[in-house]
């Protein structure tokens, strides 16, 4: 071998440098050795927090199976029958609700104070402790402060889950990051209703007190483990601390140059905190209140999925089969599909097209009641069929983007409080709506249908006028994107079109071509944020 190729054969490979500021999957074969594929950093930390999504979904799926477990009537039974009441049996699965909604309320400016994985690890403490008092519980006073307890918990580290992986994420992939939250709870839902059903065959308490001690392990997993990530880089930079948040970005695999663009807003941004409830009401102000009121909408439309369960019972054996068997499993399947593509969907046609689907469903499931068509064998089928399509419809959007909406919408400052105050309406409706829906569907078996299908069409018409496409954009453009709303963008450019009488020109995915539109009307001295091209 000549002294070249030796110097060859001893010069070591050159190490590839991430493409585009992210820190790229690897597989490297041979026949020395075996890597593993390289999974960044982010989408692990992003992972693990989603394990307060697996916990609420648990909670969700295994308690109404738990409170009807013979052994766990016996033990809280209230009277001579040997059962509990509905009104016990109601407070018990709704007591997790009221005291979740009041701490989601604190927990956006908790978590801007002492950081996000920090709330998420309290939030885990005391859900855990919550859980054990259940696990533990022999009487019913304790079954209760139990539930309230662990819904403390729930109510600090849930909204937060979205909002941690939103920000550690660069935007190429945020939808896939945000939306593990929606994958996690569908699972732990699955997870919850399968855990009882093998629970169920005990004879004795361990029966519903497995489930529950089940819950508090993981809790513990989620509030050792949640410390130990790195803070939000966003984070960081609002409350000025700049080089700290640069290295997050460099620890979670991220490029800063890449994914945290030249903040035009920093003024914004980093101004100093001021009390902790006057950092709260910034996101009623008026630059971004009506992103707040948004991000209500869009909490409203996450939990429609749980409104949808109360309304749409059909009697007898075969309403509980589709509530909890097939539709739970078709649900897990649209969850998991619909994740992989996230990052490759409009998000604004999504809630739209998504939106109109699950109108139409309680629209005309409200019409087949109204007009006693639900009485025939065609009837029932029809709604049953239409319970599926709006399963299929809510899995493959709705569920994917209104939480990831939610959070990005809003500017780094009120982001963690907006998305928790909008969880907190939710559970607020949610709750209300578990002891009303059944007055309701007693005086009229329509009403309902009719009611939250015009909410949802509501919802549909605000994101047509309002919802720039947030796909692909980094945070920081998507904040730049509401200067101008989606409809004034459109008549913009529509007139700039009829003055010069220029034909509007499509690329592949839609979009406008920025290289015909962007230079024409920046010679007008019209500028548009780079979003309104989408």
């Amino acid at each position: 071998m000549t002294a070249s190729g030796q110097a060859e054969a001893r010069s070591p490979t050159p190490t590839r440098k991430p493409l585009n500021g992210l820190q790229r999957p690897r597989c490297v074969l041979s026949s020395q050795n075996f890597h593993f594929i390289r999974i960044p950093t982010y989408v692990w930390c992003a992972t693990f927090t989603a394990i307060g999504g697996f916990l609420f979904g648990f909670d969700t799926g295994s308690i109404g199976p738990m409170t009807t477990m013979g052994t766990f009537q016996s033990q809280f039974a209230s009277d001579s029958t040997g059962t509990i009441t509905p009104t016990v049996h109601g407070l018990i699965v709704s007591s997790i609700l009221i005291t979740a909604s009041i701490s989601s309320a604190i927990s956006g400016p908790l978590s801007d104070r002492i950081s996000r994985t920090y709330t998420i690890s309290l939030g885990a403490v005391v859900f855990a402790v919550g859980s054990a008092l259940v696990c533990s519980a022999r009487k019913l006073a304790q079954l209760f402060v139990g539930r309230c307890i662990a819904g403390v918990g729930e109510g600090l580290f849930l909204s937060l889950v979205t909002v941690y992986a939103i920000e550690i994420s660069p935007a190429s992939v945020r939808g896939r990051m945000g939306s593990v939250l929606q994958l996690f709870i569908t699972v732990g839902i699955a997870c919850g209703y399968f855990v009882c059903y093998g629970t169920s065959r005990f004879a004795s308490s361990l029966s519903w007190r497995f489930p529950a001690g089940m819950q508090a392990v993981v809790a513990c997993i989620l509030a050792i483990g949640a410390p130990l990530l790195p803070h939000s880089p966003r984070s960081l930079r609002h409350v000025g601390r700049a080089a700290e948040a640069d290295a997050s970005w460099s620890t979670l695999g991220v490029n800063t140059a890449f994914d945290e663009k030249k903040e035009e807003n920093a003024e914004w941004e980093t101004v100093p905190r001021e009390s902790f409830w006057k950092d709260a009401l910034q996101m009623w102000n008026k630059r971004v209140r009506g992103r707040t009121a948004r991000s209500l909408l869009d909490e409203h439309a996450a939990g429609i999925w749980y409104r949808w369960r109360t309304l749409s019972g059909l009697p007898g054996q075969q309403a509980s089969f589709i509530a909890s068997g097939v539709t739970g499993l078709v649900n897990l399947a649209c969850t998991i599909a619909a994740q992989f593509f996230s990052d490759t969907w409009s998000r604004r046609t999504s809630m739209i097209s998504g939106g109109s689907i699950i109108a139409t469903c309680m629209l005309v499931i409200g019409t087949l009641y109204a007009t006693s068509a639900s009485d025939t064998a065609a009837g029932r089928w029809a709604i049953i069929v239409l319970i599926y399509v709006f399963v299929v419809a809510y899995a493959c959007t709705w569920a994917i983007v209104t939480r990831i909406i939610a959070s990005e919408i809003q500017p780094t400052r009120t982001r963690a409080a907006a998305t928790s105050f909008g969880q907190c309406m939710n559970w607020v409706v949610n709750w209300i709506i578990a002891f009303t829906t059944p007055l309701f569907l007693a005086h009229s078996s329509s009403g309902p249908y009719f009611t939250f299908g015009a909410c949802t069409l509501l919802t549909t018409l605000v994101c047509v006028a309002f919802q720039p496409e947030t796909r692909g954009a980094s945070l920081e453009e998507v904040d730049k994107a509401f200067e101008v709303s989606p409809w004034k963008a459109a008549l913009i450019r529509r007139g700039h079109r009829k003055r010069h009488n220029l034909e509007e020109s499509l690329e592949d995915d839609g979009t406008l071509t920025q290289k015909q539109w962007k230079p024409a009307l920046e010679a007008e001295g019209v500028v548009l944020p780079e979003m309104c091209y989408k």
